[in-house]
């Protein structure tokens, strides 16, 4: 975690060294068995997708609460359209 992180304790999160900031950046790389980020998320709609990729990516960009409440925007957005409500 960088400088203005606002999240817990993150001991057992494993430290990526960044190789390749464009193709490969550290926040999306970090999983097990090396799996990205986008791995998981292309299976979702785009919105939820997105949701999950802050909540994933959160603990290693420089802002962990601007992260989840990029993942909350999304969330309530989802919500509202399945409430019928609109974006």
């Amino acid at each position: 975690m960088g400088e203005g992180s606002d999240s817990g304790d993150t001991a057992n999160v494993p430290q990526v060294e960044n190789v390749d900031a464009v193709n490969h950046p550290s926040h999306y790389t970090w999983l097990p068995n090396g799996m990205e980020v986008i791995e998981i998320t292309r299976h979702f709609s785009f919105v939820r997708g997105n949701a999950l990729k802050y909540l994933l990516r959160a603990d290693f960009k420089s802002n962990t609460l601007e992260d989840l409440e990029k993942a909350r925007w999304y969330i309530d957005y989802e919500i509202r359209q399945l409430e019928g409500q609109g974006g």
